[in-house]
């Protein structure tokens, strides 16, 4: 299937105007972005235009009833020059997961690729090379209809922006567990990456924050009693005997770092395990000194350690000092990612 996109280049670029080296986390963007219209039950009009505003009317579906899904994603150029993507296809999935669970079109994998090839070869520019820097490309779908009542809309656009960034945290972690608020509940849409989660996320945030606490880390729904994830990442325990995740269900991210790290930890020999894991484990592995690490993972986080996690008003302290095993792991990832070592899974779509 042969994928038209219209282009309308910009004028002049404005690239210069800034350090892309040098960047807060999503504020600067790239000059293009990429549209198409989902009507009548056709993908129809993609175009590439200059970046800026789109004119919503104030009946959008997507503002009242929340059928909009996005993805997080990056590309990053190496010191030949050469520009790749991370496990785009990965993204695309996950994506079309999402639709189906708010009730959305499904994406050809012909609009997401030819998008992402374009897009980023008309703004290739703008990838920083700093190790830890890429392009970070943010993919969306939204409810168009014009129409006040609930139901799922019958028109949708798909979009996709970018920005150079550099890493989303400088600092390790501190995390609150979550004893009241709730993410996800079984039979919900904890597992969809939509917008609605992250909306109701940032109360509990926000009081954490107040607290002098970076995240919360998400508790089950039911009990409040084994983790989930973070705010924005999924979460690890290392301990002496293996390296743990909660398992993925319907309550929480299906995250594709998460899966890269699984993945290259089996293939170092280390021992993964998949599970529940309670609080009381938690606070005993640190009690015992079993536990050795934890660590969230993520598209804009990448891997990030949690220096210490605090549960019904006590406070546990992780030793930063040791030889951290997710250290090793995230520079592994960035010399794949940067070309300086073999791309044993094949995880890197080279740019066209």
């Amino acid at each position: 299937m042969s994928v038209k996109i219209t282009i309308n280049h910009v004028e002049q670029t404005k690239i210069s105007s800034y350090d892309i080296e040098n960047v807060e986390f999503g504020k600067v963007f790239t000059d293009h972005m990429f549209s198409v219209d989902y009507i009548g039950g056709v993908w129809q009009n993609s175009r590439i235009e200059p970046f800026g505003k789109i004119a919503l009317s104030p009946t959008l579906s997507a503002l009242h009833y929340g059928q909009a899904i996005f993805e997080g994603m990056k590309a990053f150029k190496n010191s030949k020059g050469e520009v790749a993507f991370f496990r785009p296809m990965e993204n695309l999935k996950r994506l079309n997961t999402s639709a189906e669970r708010m009730c959305m079109p499904q994406l050809p994998a012909e609009i997401f690729m030819e998008a992402l090839q374009k897009l980023v070869k008309l703004d290739e520019a703008w990838i920083p090379q700093k190790l830890g820097s890429a392009l970070y490309i943010r993919p969306f779908m939204f409810a168009t209809d014009d129409f006040l009542g609930v139901k799922q809309s019958e028109t949708y656009k798909f979009m996709v922006y970018a920005c150079p960034v550099n890493a989303y945290y400088n600092h390790y972690l501190k995390v609150k567990v979550e004893e009241y608020y709730t993410r996800g509940a079984k039979g919900g849409a904890g597992s969809a990456k939509c917008a609605g989660n992250y909306a109701a996320a940032m109360y509990p945030t926000m009081l954490a924050q107040k607290e002098g606490f970076d995240q919360v880390l998400w508790t089950d729904g039911a009990t409040h009693t084994f983790l989930e994830e973070t705010g924005t990442s999924n979460v690890f325990v290392i301990t002496k005997d293996a390296i743990y995740t909660p398992e993925l269900s319907d309550t929480l991210l299906a995250g594709i770092t998460r899966k890269s790290v699984i993945e290259l930890a089996k293939d170092w020999g280390k021992t993964v395990v998949e599970k529940h894991i309670s609080i009381n484990e938690l606070i005993e592995w640190h009690e015992t000194g079993a536990l050795l690490e934890m660590f969230v993972s993520g598209t804009a986080a990448t891997l990030t350690n949690i220096e210490l996690f605090s549960y019904k008003g006590k406070s546990y302290q992780l030793d930063m000092n040791i030889d951290l095993l997710s250290a090793r792991i995230k520079a592994e990832f960035n010399a794949i990612r940067m070309g300086d070592i073999p791309d044993r899974f094949n995880w890197m779509i080279a740019l066209n």
